[in-house]
């Protein structure tokens, strides 16, 4: 049983929209199998988190919500259908509440581990704080104490677009964390840290030959 008190809130899109940059990766059939994959890993290591006490998914996909549902998180849909921004809004302010520790996240750390996620979210406390990705320009969680609004900034430049708005940037060394998976760069450094058992399994299985060392 947890004893977290944390909800992480994870948004995610239609597998048939999801990581358009990514395209190349993998025969154009299994893209969105990819993308699930990396949802997949990135919710199993979110749920192992000591410090969360739920994980909140926010999805109009109907595959998506099964897959992490059967992991153990609770699924809501996108009801503001509005983007990023407002479906973070939506899971974190309305859906788990003002009362709660509050994190959204990316749905795309497939070589996030829990003791960092943990670490980074110890670190968060007090007031409203975010973690940069691995290119330092844009945002890969944003957390916020009980009472505080969430304020989300994600797009182009919200890194910067969060430090502006008070947030306080998080300065710890967790690369799965920070290595999000927007290229097939990306996925090739993701590889390099080690990705979860999901990502590799799906590389594997469409004949990649990738040495997949599993997030632990």
């Amino acid at each position: 049983m947890t004893t977290g008190d944390w909800v992480a809130v994870m948004p995610v899109k239609r597998l048939g929209a999801a990581k358009s940059r990514l395209r190349g990766a993998v025969p154009a059939a299994r893209h969105g199998d990819l993308a699930l994959a990396m949802v997949r890993d990135t919710a199993t290591a979110v749920l192992a988190t000591p410090a969360v006490a739920e994980l909140l998914v926010v999805t109009d996909d109907p595959v998506t919500a099964e897959a992490v549902a059967a992991l153990g998180a609770r699924v809501v849909p996108d009801r503001p259908a509005a983007g990023l921004n407002e479906a973070m809004r939506y899971g974190a302010d309305q859906i788990a509440g003002p009362a709660t520790h509050r994190a959204v996240l990316a749905g795309d750390l497939p070589a996030l581990r829990p003791h960092q996620l943990d670490a980074a979210l110890a670190a968060a406390r007090p007031g409203r704080a975010f973690v940069a990705d691995a290119a330092g320009s844009g945002t890969v969680l944003l957390a916020v104490a009980p009472g505080e609004p969430l304020d989300p900034r994600f797009g182009l430049g919200s890194a910067a677009a969060h430090a502006a708005s008070g947030a306080r940037p998080l300065e710890g060394d967790w690369p799965g964390l920070r290595q999000d998976v927007d290229t097939p760069a990306d996925l090739r450094t993701v590889l390099g840290l080690g990705a979860g058992g999901h990502t590799c399994a799906l590389l594997r299985d469409v004949g990649l030959k990738v040495a997949c060392v599993s997030a632990a």
